[in-house]
């Protein structure tokens, strides 16, 4: 913390809940605006808290080095020439001329993905005199919005659970706390956030717009330049949403027993060209490649460089073939979902972890215990089918290509608010089968 941070923040924060209260009645009606300034507030201090915690708890982290060891040194050369400022936000990673002086100070100036992050900060820096703390609540302000559009995207479709939708998309605790500062999970919450919002609008609803489609490119490409496995799990789910909305729009019975073998055969193709569009331009996303990358990475992060960040765990062994990393498909899932169990906690940060996994652990067995044949049917449902195959799928790559507990808590966040979101609608859906037959009954 730095004396501009005391100074800097307060304002910073004063402009955003400024900006918010003109914002929120274009965004909101009389039940979603009791959601919008406690989400944001709880957003701003998720940004705060998590760079005290990098500062004080683990002595820095990638955090502080996007801004510290990164967008500083962008923030210094507009200071100095706005040229040489604009040539080093625009770079692509050039180490010679009147930029060298200041990217070769930059830490992450030749990794893509990292180096986005630090030139969206730069451009906070920008408009908060490099604040660390007022970059910092920028960043949470832009990943409320993303989440504000995923809340009204579920809340449009179910208006009468509006709680349960603000719960799962606005007020997990983990998603609020990992993913509100400066850091990639951040920014891709963010664009996930939008692109969820804008597929529904475009695909599902039919609300076409140059606005909406120009929104959902640059929300893929965000996505694609920082954590594009984010894709390879989001775009064969979100296929397989627009393909059974549309299907569920059909009358006819035998129409429809007619169409399905035709829409599955489009949409196991298009779900295969997706990922193998999205794996063209990096090898280690490739088909052939993708079982090897999880494997380096799960040893890297396990064993290597992660192994500080939290107790490891093991699911077995990762051989690099697809074959090995399909065979742990449901220990992935389970680790990621359900661990740590609470005896796994082995440091205060565990416990959050812990507390959330065992409440969704008891959801889901609440659910399916409790309901059995009616959650298997509710499991048909268009929304329901798109948030649990991204969840689990999303949850298989995290959790397989990982083993260490303190680091899957942040990179699993993108995963909670839909498997929330898979629970609340098939209750919905269980419940009104359920009234239908209480009324069929009295008939």
């Amino acid at each position: 913390m730095e004396l501009r941070d005391f100074i800097v923040t307060p304002l910073v924060i004063l402009v955003v809940f400024a900006i918010g209260y003109k914002v929120r009645s274009w965004v909101t009606d009389g039940l979603t605006r009791r959601y919008f300034f406690p989400a944001l507030a709880l957003k701003i201090f998720g940004a705060l808290a998590l760079g005290v915690l990098y500062q004080f708890y683990y002595k820095g982290g990638d955090t502080i080095n996007f801004h510290t060891n990164g967008s500083r040194f962008i923030w210094e050369a507009f200071l100095d020439s706005p040229i040489v400022g604009l040539k080093l936000l625009f770079s692509q990673g050039e180490l010679a001329g009147d930029t060298f002086e200041y990217s070769s100070k930059i830490i992450f100036y030749l990794e893509p993905s990292s180096f986005f992050v630090v030139r969206v900060a730069a451009i906070f820096d920008l408009l908060t005199f490099s604040s660390y703390a007022g970059t910092a609540v920028l960043f949470a302000a832009l990943s409320f919005s993303g989440m504000w559009a995923l809340f009204m995207t579920f809340y449009l479709q179910a208006p009468h659970q509006h709680k349960w939708i603000a719960l799962a998309t606005l007020f997990i605790p983990s998603v609020v706390f990992w993913g509100s500062g400066i850091m990639k999970d951040t920014i891709t919450l963010s664009a996930l956030g939008f692109l969820t919002f804008t597929v529904y609008s475009i695909f599902i609803n039919r609300n076409y717009s140059i606005k909406s489609f120009i929104l959902m490119v640059l929300c893929i490409w965000i996505i694609f330049i920082v954590k594009k496995y984010i894709l390879l799990c989001f775009l064969p789910a979100a296929l397989l949403w627009v393909y059974s909305s549309r299907l569920q729009r059909v009358r006819s019975i035998v129409l429809k027993i007619l169409i399905v073998p035709v829409v599955l055969i489009m949409l196991v193709l298009s779900a295969y060209y997706a990922v193998i569009l999205v794996g063209k331009d990096d090898p280690r996303y490739s088909l052939d490649k993708i079982a090897e990358t999880a494997q380096i990475t799960a040893y890297d992060i396990g064993f290597y460089t992660g192994k500080d960040a939290g107790s490891g765990y093991d699911l077995g062994e990762l051989d690099g073939t697809f074959e090995g990393m399909i065979s742990l498909l449901p220990q992935a899932i389970n680790v990621s979902l359900f661990r740590p169990y609470v005896w796994e906690v082995r440091n205060p940060l565990m416990i959050l972890s812990a507390l959330e996994s065992l409440m969704l652990l008891g959801m889901t067995i609440y659910m399916f215990f409790r309901f059995r044949i009616r959650a298997l049917k509710a499991i048909l449902q268009p929304p329901v089918l798109f948030c649990l195959v991204f969840s689990l799928t999303f949850a298989f790559a995290v959790g397989v290509s990982t083993f260490n507990f303190g680091t899957l808590a942040r990179y699993k966040i993108p995963l909670l608010p839909f498997y929330v979101l898979a629970i609340t609608f098939i209750l919905d859906y269980v419940n009104k089968d359920k009234k239908l037959d209480e009324l069929e009954r009295t008939e």
